[in-house]
């Protein structure tokens, strides 16, 4: 497709907030020909990068993301930039400062989020693939509500350097793609260890030298179900209808299916929605108006502050530091953050010690097909249930994929596969054979 092609197509969907007129290939490598996005707060020299955000007006990439540099060497075709929700803050690509993302299979519904514009503009064929990033769901959850592919890689295999951080213990870059292969191929590409990243890891895994990741475990088909988790309340009976075909999909594929008990994973959503903010509120510090994007005048250097982060930041955003702000302070510290840490400690533990027995856990992506633009914005509390069974994989880094596994009603639905650490190939595996690639 030609940029203006792209255009074109985007008019009914706003996937992308810039088309580059000077796309051009890098040169000869496994990607050669192949035509990426690249979510907007991921930066590419010399172009714009807003997160979304009107406090990052006019901003323009001073170097490369480490992958974009990979995308470069592998012969990528970078064709734009993808709408997202500000500072990737939302579930549905409605937080985006510079409007909606539509969803390509019904344009009154969202896209979801917070890579929406990726999901979108895979979906839609106006690229072969894209990158976003994965906080609490933001590759996994859009790529379900769109019916593509999303890896969230292991925290530390892919490198965040040039990425506008948003909570740093969960953030990690990822593919969307519409075919698990390009998925395997897409990361390959990315991983791998950076100086500019102190917690990238080297090619995974090692083994035996490797304390960081588990020793390889010999694949043996084995998925872990935890029922009392997927019948959660607010799950839509189209959602539990698929997982349970999709359940016994895998059993016809020869995967042993088993339920298992996962007593702590019920606090991840209450866990990572007091981690989060409370690590935003420290990266966002940094956004002040001072040396680049948006700046207000005020009397003062306060005040200048105060007019440029309150006009700069949009609500779901503020919402967020003043959340993670409190969460810090002076007598809350102990009472929230301090808590919360330790139960993500027992979460992590919980899940590596089932990864002994089985080699997949398998949970619905999310817990609704699309919602319709505009329903769920006034209730910030049901929109970040739509988390509800994404936030596991970024509280405890193991990589998990969402794939692709029927439709209600004409609207995509996605299962989320959940591997140990550094075992995406267990999910490429499972997940070319479910999809029949």
């Amino acid at each position: 497709m030609t940029p203006e092609e792209i255009r074109n197509k985007d008019k009914d969907i706003h996937a992308f907030l810039e088309v580059f007129d000077d796309a051009k290939s890098y040169g000869q490598g496994p990607l050669s020909s192949k035509t990426i996005a690249i979510k907007d707060n991921i930066l590419f020299e010399g172009h714009k990068a807003s997160a979304g955000s009107k406090i990052l007006e006019g901003f323009r990439a001073p170097y490369d993301a480490t992958v974009v540099k990979k995308l470069k060497a592998a012969g990528a075709i970078i064709v734009g930039r993808t709408n997202m929700d500000e500072f990737a803050m939302g579930s549905s690509t409605e937080n985006s400062a510079y409007g909606v993302t539509k969803n390509p299979h019904d344009l009154t519904r969202v896209a979801g989020g917070t890579s929406g514009g990726s999901a979108a503009a895979v979906a839609s064929g106006m690229c072969d693939m894209a990158l976003g990033s994965d906080t609490g769901g933001s590759i996994r959850q859009p790529a379900a509500f769109c019916g593509v592919v999303g890896l969230k890689p292991t925290y530390g295999s892919v490198s965040r350097s040039g990425l506008i951080a948003f909570a740093s213990s969960f953030d990690q870059i990822g593919p969307l793609t519409k075919t698990v292969n390009d998925a395997e191929v897409l990361f390959n590409i990315l991983k791998g260890e950076d100086p500019l990243d102190s917690t990238t890891i080297s090619d995974l895994p090692a083994g035996e030298a490797e304390e960081t990741y588990p020793k390889k475990k010999k694949f043996s088909k084995a998925i872990g179900v935890p029922r009392r988790f997927v019948e959660s309340e607010g799950v839509s009976e189209s959602v539990r209808k698929n997982f349970e075909e999709s359940v016994e999909k895998f059993k016809s594929l020869g995967y042993e299916v088993v339920d298992i008990e996962l007593p702590h994973i019920k606090y991840s959503l209450a866990t990572y929605y007091i981690i989060m903010p409370a690590e935003a509120s420290s990266n966002l510090a940094r956004f002040d108006g001072v040396k680049y994007g948006l700046h207000k005048d005020g009397k003062d250097v306060i005040e200048d502050y105060f007019k440029t982060r309150g006009q700069g930041f949009g609500r779901e955003v503020r919402r967020r530091i003043i959340l993670g702000t409190y969460v810090l302070s002076s007598g809350y510290y102990d009472e929230y953050y301090g808590k919360a840490i330790e139960v993500r400690r027992l979460i992590t533990e919980e899940l590596r010690s089932i990864f002994e027995k089985i080699d997949l856990l398998l949970v619905p992506t999310t817990p609704s097909p699309a919602w319709k633009m505009g329903e769920k914005s006034k209730n910030p509390l049901e929109m970040y249930l739509a988390d509800i069974f994404t936030v596991h994989a970024n509280i405890s880094g193991c990589p998990a994929i969402s794939l692709p596994s029927g439709f209600t009603n004409g609207l995509p639905l996605g299962i989320e596969l959940t591997a140990d650490l550094g075992r995406e190939d267990n999910l490429f595996t499972a997940g070319k054979e479910f999809l029949g690639e």
